[in-house]
């Protein structure tokens, strides 16, 4: 695969990623069988190539010259076999900085956002403590995405090799609750919020209270807990589970229940069905909205699209869903599509476990974000300046917390942003590289 890569004057591969990784260098390199460059070129820009390398959509590929007419390059399962050759040969290090600057940083959350600021602020000098309220660290890393997607001795190790750098995990400690507010803002120079969108979109209609009806994350982060003190189990088994949401969340619960052992599985979107290859408003080298099949897909389930969910029906437990199909009619004022149902089209799903994967709507506002009297965007996200710091001073913000919720690869290049931004507020400089800011090394 690295072969194919045509090592593109411009290349749109690089532009696509939000890291702005050196792709076109580290393909050249494994093709060379230089693998231990070819890791330091990755690693120069992704924190977590072992993370993005197995859950990333890659807008990279569909940037690839080569998607035009043809598959792009596998740049994502070239970052996976990188990385994971990097660790075998014992290329991936810990990295301790070789000074203090005697500045002190309080992470919180410890997602993607959050691991990438700290193992950055880290490496400029800084002492970092990342707090999490779960009972390990990792964020949705560890608890939202299932096992068969991303392994969790993945995670760990990365959580070891930060902790040898010096870098101080506090868990089971919800912040506003088990240390307040103005405790964090007296102990330390600065405060970096990473803690995810973590308030799930809910369904409101008739039937929502009954028995059977959860959030997604409540049904994924289960087997995650596994040793760990946990409610009462949700399990698909022997089930029929509706899944209503369409995206990679509601993908995970699919492949989630099939693992379970559920009867039947329908997943279910009240938008129309991507086509399956771009539209002539939709060229290359944007990222196509066309029609996406996961593994858990392949392994079984149906989907159905243009379904409103109209209410639950249930004797204290769902029992099934009352639909209606709709269609989508261009709005010439609005410019935008509105919902139209399809009169008598009204239909039945039998369920026994509903999952409602519909995205989350912003951070959890209560506690420690309005304790630190931070303001919020017209989403519900915390509001930033363009240098990532709230409205208080010396409090920054960065990942899903900030920018609503999105990809882990946006994630990443997020806390690296914040993480440089923090730096300089403190030091007045910084010797952090800038996300997207490297040059190619043309030779």
């Amino acid at each position: 695969q690295a072969s194919r890569c045509m090592d593109c004057g411009v290349p749109f591969c690089n532009n696509g990623c939000p890291l702005g990784n050196l792709i076109p260098e580290w393909n050249d390199l494994v093709y060379k069988q230089d693998w231990e460059t070819a890791y330091k070129r990755l690693s120069a820009t992704n924190n977590f190539p072992e993370f993005t390398g197995r859950i990333c959509p890659a807008p990279c590929e569909a940037s690839c010259t080569l998607s035009i007419n043809n598959d792009p390059v596998s740049i994502e399962m070239i970052e996976k076999n990188i990385i994971e050759k990097a660790f075998e040969s014992g290329f991936v290090k810990p990295e301790p900085p070789t000074h203090r600057t005697g500045k002190k940083i309080a992470v919180i959350g410890s997602g993607p956002a959050g691991l990438a600021a700290s193992q950055q602020l880290n490496r400029a000098g800084h002492t970092v403590t990342v707090y999490e309220r779960s009972e390990e660290p990792g964020g949705l890393l560890r608890y939202g995405i299932p096992e068969f997607k991303l392994e969790k001795s993945v995670v760990q190790r990365r959580i070891n090799l930060m902790e040898q750098e010096g870098i101080e995990f506090v868990c089971s400690t919800n912040v506003g609750i088990d240390i307040k507010a103005e405790e964090l803002k007296n102990n330390f120079d600065a405060i970096c919020l990473s803690g995810g969108s973590t308030v799930p979109r809910d369904l409101p209609i008739d039937g929502r209270s009954l028995d059977g009806v959860h959030f997604a994350m409540e049904f994924l982060a289960q087997p995650n807990w596994e040793g760990e003190s946990q409610k009462v189990p949700i399990s698909a088994k022997n089930k029929n589970v509706v899944v209503i949401g369409g995206g990679d969340t509601g993908a995970d619960c699919l492949g989630t229940s099939i693992r379970q052992g559920a009867k039947k599985i329908t997943q279910i979107e009240i938008l129309p069905e991507p086509p399956k290859s771009r539209k002539v408003n939709n060229p290359w080298p944007e990222w196509p909205m066309i029609l996406r099949t996961s593994s858990a897909h392949e392994e079984g389930g149906e989907r159905d699209y243009n379904v409103l969910t109209k209410n639950f029906s249930g004797n204290g437990k769902v029992e099934k869903l009352i639909c209606e199909k709709v269609e989508w009619v261009e709005n010439n004022e609005t410019g935008r599509p509105d919902l139209k149902p399809i009169k008598d089209s009204s239909f039945d799903i039998e369920a026994d476990l509903v999952l409602l994967a519909m995205g989350f709507v912003h951070p959890l506002q209560e506690g420690l974000l309005n304790d630190l009297a931070v303001e919020f965007d017209q989403r519900g996200n915390v509001k930033t300046d363009t240098n990532l710091m709230t409205n208080v001073d010396g409090v920054f913000s960065c990942g899903d917390m900030q920018r609503g919720q999105s990809l882990v690869v946006h994630a990443i290049a997020s806390g690296r942003s914040c993480a440089k931004k923090i730096d300089i507020f403190l030091e007045g400089k910084s010797s952090l590289p800038d996300v997207r800011g490297f040059f190619r090394n043309i030779k």
